[in-house]
Formats: C-alpha cells, sequence, structure tokens
C-alpha cells in the first residue's frame, strides 16, 4: 500500500536498478545497503522485486520486518513492491499487461518519492527488459571472474580487443539509446565490482585492466563493491546491513575492524553512485554523528 500523497517538493524520484542477466553476483545484497543508506539519509525511498520467483530482496524486508516487531527496534523501512506473475494465457496479452503494470506503478511512485530502487532476476525477461529502459542509473555487479566479464562481452582468443559485446551489453546499450531518443535523457551505466576478495591476485589486475579497456569502449563507470566478508551473509536472516550495526538495533556486541570496513565500503558506494543530493546528506549525517559522538 502507497501512501503519503504526492512528493512534498514535485520532484520525480531517481530510479536506480541492479541489473544483470547472471544469478550470484550480489545484486540484492547491494540493493538492500543502497535501500537503508538512503533512508538513513531521510530520504523517500520505494523498492520493486521485478523477480517474482526467487524473491531475493523481498525475502530480505520480510526477514526485516520481523526483525523489528521482534525487538522493537527501529529499523527504517521502504515502501516495497513485489510485482507478481500475471494470470493470462495469451502470451501476447500477458506480456502486454505486465508492462502496463510495471509502468503504472513506477508512474504512481515517481511523484511520491526521492529514489526508486529496483531489483531483478538474473535472466531476461519482460519486466527486466522494461526496467532497464526506465533506469536512470544502472548498476550491474559482477564478481572479480571471468565468468562474470562474459555477461559484458565474448571474449575471442582470450583478447579484449577482439571482443564482441553480449547479449546483455547490447540489451543495455539498445535501452541507454532509445532511453535518450525518447525523453533526450541519458543513463548512468555502472560495473560494480563486487565480492572482491581482500588478497588481491594477478586475476583481479587482469579484471580490473580488462574493465578499464571495456569501460572506454562501451561507456559505463567502474565503481569498488563490496569485498567478500562473511557479514555480508549473516545479517540477510535478521534483515539487516552493516549500516544498521549501531546501539539501536539488537546487535549490541562492539563492531569488529572487519564490520567497520564493511560499513565504511557500503557509505562509499552511496557516494561512487553521483546520486542527486547525495554528498550534501551524507555531509551533514557526518556532522551529526560526530556531534552525537562528542556529547556522549
Amino acid at each position: 500500500m502507497i501512501s503519503g500523497g504526492e512528493h512534498p517538493l514535485g520532484k520525480q524520484a531517481h530510479i536506480i536498478l541492479f541489473g544483470n542477466q547472471k544469478g550470484g553476483s550480489g545484486k540484492s545484497t547491494a540493493a538492500m545497503h543502497l535501500i537503508v543508506g538512503l533512508l538513513r539519509l531521510g530520504f523517500r525511498v520505494a523498492s520493486i522485486d521485478l523477480d517474482a520467483r526467487q524473491q531475493s530482496l523481498t525475502h530480505y524486508l520480510e526477514n526485516r520486518s520481523r526483525e523489528l516487531e521482534k525487538h522493537g527496534v527501529w529499523l527504517p523501512m521502504p515502501t516495497h513492491i513485489l510485482m507478481e506473475p500475471v494470470a493470462l494465457d495469451d502470451r501476447k496479452q500477458r506480456r502486454q499487461e505486465l508492462e502496463k503494470r510495471l509502468r503504472d506503478q513506477i508512474d504512481l511512485l515517481r511523484g511520491q518519492f526521492d529514489f526508486i530502487v529496483i531489483d531483478t532476476p538474473g535472466a531476461d525477461n519482460l519486466l527486466s527488459r522494461v526496467g532497464h529502459g526506465m533506469a536512470d542509473t544502472l548498476v550491474t555487479p559482477v564478481n572479480d571472474s571471468f565468468l562474470d566479464l562474459d555477461l559484458l562481452v565474448r571474449l575471442k582468443n582470450g583478447s579484449i580487443g577482439e571482443a564482441r559485446p553480449s547479449s546483455y551489453a547490447n540489451l543495455v546499450m539498445a535501452q541507454r539509446k532509445k532511453r535518450f531518443q525518447q525523453l533526450k535523457s541519458g543513463m548512468d551505466w555502472i560495473i560494480l565490482r563486487n565480492r572482491i576478495p581482500t588478497l588481491r591476485s594477478k586475476n583481479n589486475r587482469n579484471m580490473a585492466r580488462h574493465l578499464e579497456d571495456l569501460s572506454a569502449q562501451m561507456g559505463f563507470r567502474i565503481v569498488p563493491g563490496i569485498t567478500e566478508r562473511v557479514i555480508f551473509r549473516e545479517l540477510f536472516l535478521n534483515g539487516l546491513t552493516v549500516l544498521d550495526l549501531a546501539e539501536e538495533t539488537a546487535l549490541e556486541t562492539p563492531l569488529t575492524m572487519s564490520q567497520l570496513a564493511a560499513r565504511q565500503e557500503a557509505r562509499d558506494l552511496m557516494k561512487a553512485l553521483w546520486l542527486p543530493s547525495i554528498e550534501r546528506k551524507m555531509g551533514h549525517s557526518k556532522i551529526l554523528e560526530k556531534e552525537r559522538s562528542q556529547s556522549t
């Protein structure tokens, strides 16, 4: 249920979509941390789960609701929408109805929220394609693996110079072109290097070099993501993020150095996305945090 009326300043929400066509890249985890980070900065946030099968983001938020009820702690929550399947026999009618429902839902949310964060399935489907075409910011998480690099390009003889864009890369570039033609507006495409091991290797250096080469050819930005840490997997069961690890949560144990580093990674990710008003809000948040620490 959407409540709250129109956006008080009459603004249109900025749409951030986490997408690729591969599972296990950390889309839902990164999306959840962005959602909580934006909420904690005071933004109005809506979230949409386009993966009606796995529902990873939806389950994450359900776990969060149970944590809130169980411990009576304050945890910011977005207005969340799960796009359910359409029960129509005719395939064409089903696709048309699905697309209409998503577009209508986003149009409804646009004037009420500052940000809409969309999580997509690790496969190509209609809703994912429509969502990609509506995104102001597209975040594509990739792990430091040549299997994930294959998501972007088809390597030939191991050479980036002879690589051809993958079907997913072609989809993104086609949607960016269509968006510019229709809306005269660009899409910021970000490759999120996710789950980077703490001990760097030759493979990591090769991945970094190849992505830099592809960045110039395909027009995306590269942003450091979340390091491979156990804490990110453990917090899912409680619906928490590393940004919730503070006194108001049920986790009363002191933060470890690894947890502090993970929290800083999440904050750095938010800044690196170059979202509207983020720098100003984060700067104000740091001032308040410093004042609170000095008063205790």
